[in-house]
């Protein structure tokens, strides 16, 4: 990964060297807009811009081609996503060194995958999907660079760098690396996630391609949690033991290595397309496209010595490389009609896939697994629509794997969105998937005896999602009620299991911010009720999070937007989920409940286009009880002052 840090710095400066060499005053859309003067001495190309650039022209396009603008604001949802992760971690529970894994506070199946996964995936908190990779549309070199202080020693930066070439083309790049050495024994996480994107379309938008690049590794230091000794000094609060790197941990030479790197293209080509004679716009269109997908993916756990005394006994065959890998490759093939006769978009859809899982010999000479691998292919078909009616926006997506393989199922989601301007917005979704657990549950070695498996009978597990929502200026509420069959988990004994009765999970969520002057109290309460299948689907049955805060511009002229606030966030006690290093799995237990409060002092200013960020995590650690734990054994953090900054430079 390292190779990409440099490759990534070094284009930056070329091309921030190239561009802002020319005389960029702002610009339209197109990049250029009135006249070009050369410099018959230096040759240098001096280009004048028209003036006319506005924050809408810098687009920011996700996978399902919905646009946002690139926001330079300062708000308290951008103090929620001020984390590793990006996004709003409040269904998620953190461990105490950033970039290290999270158990869970809830649970979303209303956008499952329609192919199953290699697995460990406690190893994948932080991984980017397809849909998570955003492609740019910006008429001036645009940059973003994030930086957020690590633990004890290291950082986070999450830098982003895109331009246009020209109206039609774009391209960008992006890595994000984390170094953080954290406050317990053994806890370093180092991890690399780097993006490459593109976006090309012709004249009158008669062929389109887009694709990425995705190279991402993660290294993690796995020390298995406190000794049973050491964790009564912790809960006790031993005065020996205030500096956490005097606490003993149950792994003193373990590591895990998860990689992967991912090859996407999507292109389309416009086969006939009517013109309307009033706004010179497509009237209908038919497409004819192709995607192309190449993941590939790895897990590594490496120990130098055995401990027999946690993982059971050993008979590892030294000397082999013990990498699971995994190989998925998807060619789909895509009819597209675009029509008021259909009210938008019709798709029709083929996919042939082949997947490749396992590993390249054996790890144990006492166990006795007649597969090294599993592998396949096969072939789906399926149809998406998206149209539009008035203020009605109908999207569905559907697919079947006929055949018995292990790619053989079933996908259906279908969504209908009632939107009235900014003011209102409401939405109902199905989602209902049946397809096989993930690859890791299926096939296993080790070289440890209890931790090697070849599941051939498992089913496919079977899952219907119903999903409501409201988003409004006055409350946004979601509600998902989800039944699962086949429900596929690892057990207390750290075995994967099938639930022969069925899940039945209801979630709600409800937020609601109340204002007054320059103070504001933002309010999320999440309710969840499993009324089937408690013993091995636990969650809190309450979380809450309420930040109070005060937002004011300081200085003549309001040169600086402030906010200064506490959060409050808190779950009920349940048996959380125990974190096995050796399998990078979360898995059952039913020996320690946890639920605890936590509170978090922010402030945050924004100077122009750069936000600057201080957070207290968790400041009552130093005298409320010991209780704070992210999974059996694991602490969660202490007393903790971060610091980092978001800065855009674009003109």
């Amino acid at each position: 990964m390292l190779k990409h840090f440099f490759l990534f710095f070094l284009l930056l400066i070329v091309a921030n060297n190239s561009l802002f060499s020319q005389q960029i005053r702002g610009a339209g859309l197109d990049g250029l807009s009135s006249g070009k003067k050369t410099d018959s001495l230096s040759l240098e190309t001096k280009v004048v811009l028209s003036g006319k650039t506005k924050y809408t022209d810098y687009k920011i396009i996700s996978h399902n081609r919905d646009t946002t603008y690139i926001d330079t604001t300062l708000t308290l949802q951008k103090e929620y996503r001020f984390n590793y992760l990006r996004k709003d971690n409040f269904e998620f529970l953190e461990f105490h060194n950033q970039g290290q894994t999270h158990n869970k506070l809830g649970y979303i199946f209303s956008d499952l995958s329609s192919l199953p996964d290699i697995g460990y995936s406690a190893k994948q908190v932080s991984y980017l999907e397809v849909d998570d990779i955003k492609y740019f549309e910006v008429p001036t070199p645009t940059t973003e660079i994030l930086y957020r202080t690590g633990l004890q020693q290291g950082q986070v930066v999450d830098a982003i760098f895109t331009v246009n070439f020209s109206r039609r083309l774009n391209f960008s790049m992006s890595y994000k690396g984390l170094r953080s050495q954290g406050a317990y024994r053994r806890a370093l996480v180092s991890n690399g996630n780097f993006r490459g994107t593109f976006n090309y379309r012709t004249e009158n938008n008669q062929y389109e391609i887009r694709g990425h690049y995705a190279s991402q590794d993660f290294f993690h230091q796995e020390n298995g949690g406190l000794t049973s000794e050491m964790l009564d000094n912790f809960i006790n609060e031993d005065e020996n033991f205030t500096q956490r790197s005097r606490l003993d941990v149950n792994l003193t030479d373990a590591e895990s290595q998860f990689d992967s790197n991912r090859m996407y293209v999507e292109h389309s080509y416009k086969l006939i397309a009517s013109k309307d004679s009033i706004n010179d716009k497509d009237f209908s269109n038919l497409k004819i496209g192709h995607i192309f997908t190449n993941e590939n993916k790895s897990y590594r756990f490496d120990q130098t010595t055995t401990t027999t005394a946690i993982f059971g006994a050993s008979n590892i065959i030294s000397d082999v490389d013990g990498t699971a890998k995994s190989k998925i490759t998807n060619n789909e093939l895509n009819l597209e009609f675009n029509s008021k006769y259909v009210l938008g978009k019709f798709k029709a859809k083929a996919n042939l896939t082949s997947y490749s899982y396992g590993y390249d010999t054996i790890l144990n000479s006492s166990e006795k697994i007649d597969k090294l691998k599993l592998e396949g292919n096969a072939i789906s078909f399926g149809a998406d629509w998206k149209a539009k009616i008035k203020n009605f926006q109908l999207n569905a997506d559907a697919s079947i794997t006929p055949g018995l393989g292990r790619l053989s199922g079933n996908y259906l989601k279908g969504e209908a969105v009632y939107k009235k301007d900014s003011v209102l917005a409401l939405k109902g979704s199905v989602m209902i998937s049946s397809k096989s657990p993930n690859f890791n549950t299926l096939l296993h070695q080790s070289g440890y005896d209890s931790y090697n498996w070849l599941n051939d009978t498992f089913s496919n597990v079977n899952t219907r999602d119903l999903g409501f929502s409201i988003t409004s200026k006055w409350i946004n509420a979601d509600v998902n009620f989800t039944n699962i069959d086949n429900y596929t988990f690892f057990n207390a004994d750290n075995v994967p299991q099938q639930f022969d009765d069925q899940i039945v999970y209801l979630k709600a969520k409800v937020n609601r911010e109340f204002k007054f002057w320059k103070l504001a109290l933002d309010n999320t309460v999440m309710y969840q009720n499993v009324s089937s299948g408690s013993s091995v689907f636990r969650v809190p049955e309450l979380v809450t999070r309420n930040t109070f805060y005060y937002t004011d511009d300081w200085f003549e002229g309001k040169p600086m937007l402030v906010n200064i606030g506490i959060t409050f966030k808190y779950f009920t006690q349940y048996f959380a989920n125990a974190y096995n290093p050796l399998l990078g799995e979360f898995t059952l237990q039913n020996s320690e409940e946890i639920g605890f409060p936590t509170f978090d002092v922010f402030f945050n200013a924004r100077v122009r286009r750069t936000r600057l960020y201080l957070k207290v995590d968790n400041v009552t650690s130093s005298f409320s009880k010991k209780n704070y734990f992210s999974a059996p054994n694991y602490p969660y953090r202490d007393f903790t002052v971060r610091f980092g900054l978001v800065w855009n430079w674009f003109i």
